[in-house]
């Protein structure tokens, strides 16, 4: 993680230099287009691109960050290895489920968003029986539903 954020605070600080010498460039020639404002800009531009590139990888991490602490807790949750904290009582009367069933669940729920983003249409209720599934994906054994 600090990789990322020196890498991403040294992007932002090439940018705003090439920013500021571009400025003084074009100052400088009296706001003609001279050969020198030429380049500050085209290294502005430069700086421009890998401080975004800098941004989105920054963004995929913290995404996936954020991803992987919601699969944990809610694997902790699942198979009841999370703790119950003060005050709080654990659900009376579900039991856990165990790792591998939420394990199918989680797949047979990324089956369907992609079904859904691909517009594919099928995504109702014949993908929920469908033979191959190794689970009934609405999950009849949750006695809630």
């Amino acid at each position: 993680m600090d990789s990322i954020v020196d890498a991403l605070n040294t992007a932002y600080l090439e940018y705003v230099a090439a920013a500021a010498a571009a400025l003084e460039a074009k100052e400088l020639s009296g706001g003609q287009n001279t050969a020198a404002t030429d380049a500050a800009l085209e290294n502005f531009k430069q700086r421009w691109e890998l401080f975004r590139v800098a941004c989105d990888r920054a963004e995929e991490f913290i995404e996936s960050v954020k991803q992987r602490i919601g699969s944990e807790c809610l694997v902790d949750e699942a198979t009841g290895s999370a703790t119950a904290k003060p005050g709080q009582s654990a659900a009376p009367g579900l039991p856990p489920i165990s790792a591998v069933r939420l394990e199918q669940m989680s797949k047979a729920v990324r089956w369907l968003v992609i079904e859904l983003q691909q517009g594919s249409g099928t995504a109702g209720s014949s993908s929920l029986s469908h033979p191959s599934a190794p689970f009934d994906a609405r999950f009849s054994e949750d006695p809630t539903q």
